[in-house]
């Protein structure tokens, strides 16, 4: 006998790393998040399924940008290579360990045999089990029934800002198609980029008339996307996260609070039709997720897990635990694996038990089953949060052997077996502090949105020219290349990561990079004069979306998305 279902989310997301360097921005970012998130998570999947018979039963978002870096040669080849120098780095370690003149030295030799072994075992599943191809293995465990694979943006582009439905649609079109091509299915589910969503709004058309633009869900239905999740506030009202506004000003930290709405009688223990098409959504629950990925009250902070931001001077290797929130880096002890997979134990069984009681508690007071669904970034588990991917092993295992009161269902499954009822209204919304958009429109990010906005007119005008493929292969090859670069530019990224002075130099650098090679593409093809060495320079460097069809920004009607039409449809279909 049931009290409810449980569906556990995890969004895939990194920016465009491929040839845009390597430390401490570029493909070494991608490589860590491969070693310490995605193989891992991999590795649980199956060994959970092949030994133990027991299906995840995750819903498991990859964005389309990310999935083409995974599936991406050069990519592959830069991983092994990156394991390659990691295990080098930590046997010199083995080397240089023992050493009487440092203390617990032994410790630290016993830690980088750890690593050595970790890291080999990470190389050995790459090459060996998965044959290089991640997307493949995803999409086994896929078919097995194990997980559920949601798509998202293309390259994860700030949907509400966008200023054309036309570069809306393209986002998720070929976002959509492209987990399709890669996957074998096309994605029910998505995640909308950073959790950002408007309402439809009217507005002035350019003949003075009134018009409506409509809401992001009938986007998503035209593309024969069927949910999306959200954040609690966004469901509940009340305070949104931090209710505040992250500003940066010159590396310092402004916080302007914002209203708490009121609460809005609905909560998340069910999803909810939205009004505009029949999309679902989905609110994360807040006592489920905070348990998870607050590092300051949740799990991940406890002082026997792994320290991220101290790492060894020589090797670059973790050798040291957390120990606590107010330790400074240069007093944290050593860290020992063996007491962090007990305290893994302990958190799975808190977790396991939380998530039966939120449910239990709720059918008793409501007389009916509810939904508990918690969503969080991929890589907190592993990278971020390095035993964080045997933690979901472990609440996996337990809730499928001691509580099978509790229903583990992917997100599909879930709206499947269990419909909406009501239809909600959210409000304009993303996942940033406030629960607004300010992190990725603000006084330091205001210079972009022109720049985008008038490449979204831009690459609508020449494709409106082209409205059947032209014969000329160079024209058409520009064209394709041109659509690409809008993509890039238009990656939330880019504003997030110059806002939170996380790589502010590189992000405005890289946006500019795509903004320039869309320009030069675009004043070729206006020209009639294509430098197929230049282009040929360009695709070299940004190859994703190798079956893209440039005409997914043909004009959509002013006003209206219109259903899918077979002009739009990709040429590989």
């Amino acid at each position: 006998m049931t009290v409810g279902q449980f569906v556990f989310m995890l969004h895939s997301h990194l920016p465009y790393y491929r040839k845009a360097g390597m430390w401490p921005f570029g493909e070494e970012n991608l490589y860590e998040c491969m070693a310490e998130t995605y193989v891992p998570l991999l590795n649980a999947i199956s060994e959970l399924y092949d030994d133990e018979g027991i299906k995840a039963k995750l819903t498991v978002g990859i964005t389309p940008i990310l999935a083409e870096q995974l599936n991406d040669e050069h990519l592959k080849n830069g991983f092994i290579e990156y394991l390659d120098a990691r295990i080098k780095a930590v046997s010199g370690d083995l080397e240089r360990y023992p050493d009487p003149q440092v203390a617990h030295s032994q410790h630290l030799k016993y830690l980088a045999k750890y690593y050595f072994d970790w890291f080999n075992h990470i190389k050995d599943s790459f090459i060996n089990k998965y044959n290089k191809d991640l997307i493949s293995a995803f999409k086994k465990y896929q078919d097995l029934g194990c997980i559920e694979i949601t798509t998202s943006g293309a390259t994860h582009g700030f949907s509400p800002l966008l200023a054309t439905d036309s570069n809306l649609n393209a986002q998720f079109k070929i976002g959509s198609d492209t987990t399709k091509r890669l996957f074998g299915k096309k994605a029910k589910g998505c995640w909308l980029p950073e959790c950002a969503y408007r309402q439809g709004y009217e507005y002035i058309g350019k003949d003075g008339k009134k018009k409506w633009r409509p809401a992001i869900e009938v986007t998503l239905q035209n593309n024969d996307i069927e949910y999306f999740f959200t954040e609690s506030h966004v469901i509940e009202g009340g305070n949104s996260i931090g209710n505040r506004r992250v500003i940066g000003v010159y590396g310092n930290i402004e916080y302007i609070p914002l209203p708490e709405r009121e609460p809005t009688g609905y909560d998340t223990y069910s999803a909810y039709w939205l009004p505009d098409a029949q999309v679902a959504v989905m609110g994360r629950n807040d006592r489920a997720g905070f348990q998870v990925w607050s590092a300051a009250d949740g799990y991940p902070g406890d002082g026997c897990y792994r320290e991220f931001h101290k790492k060894d001077d020589k090797s670059g290797a973790h050798y040291w635990r957390i120990t606590s929130s107010t330790t400074d880096l240069g007093d944290k002890m050593l860290y020992d694996p063996v007491l962090a997979m007990s305290q893994v134990n302990l958190n799975s069984d808190h977790y396991t038990t939380l998530i039966y009681h939120l449910l239990n508690d709720y059918k008793i007071a409501h007389n009916k089953e509810g939904l508990v669904m918690v969503s969080f970034d991929t890589e907190l588990f592993g990278h971020w949060w390095f035993e964080g991917v045997e933690f979901i092993k472990q609440v996996i295992r337990k809730f499928n052997n001691y509580l099978p009161q509790v229903e583990r269902m992917t997100a599909g499954e879930y709206l499947k077996a269990h419909p909406p009822t009501e239809a909600i209204q959210i409000p304009e919304s993303s996942w940033g502090q406030g629960g607004h958009f300010y992190v990725w429109q603000n006084h330091l990010t205001e210079w972009m949105w022109p720049i985008i906005h008038g490449c979204e007119k831009r690459i609508i005008d020449i494709a409106s020219k082209y409205e059947k493929v032209p014969e000329d292969k160079l024209l058409h090859r520009a064209l394709n290349q041109l659509a690409r670069e809008n993509l890039l530019l238009q990656s939330s990224d880019w504003p997030f990561l110059i806002t939170t002075w996380q790589a502010k130099d590189y992000a405005t650098d890289r946006f500019r990079e795509h903004v320039d090679r869309f320009e030069t593409i675009a004043d070729m093809i206006e020209s009639g004069n294509i430098d197929e060495g230049k282009l040929s320079e360009i695709e070299s460097i940004d190859n994703c979306f190798p079956v893209i069809d440039y005409r997914a920004y043909l004009p959509i009607e002013e006003g209206k998305i219109p259903q899918q039409e077979e002009k739009l449809k990709p040429l590989y279909q």
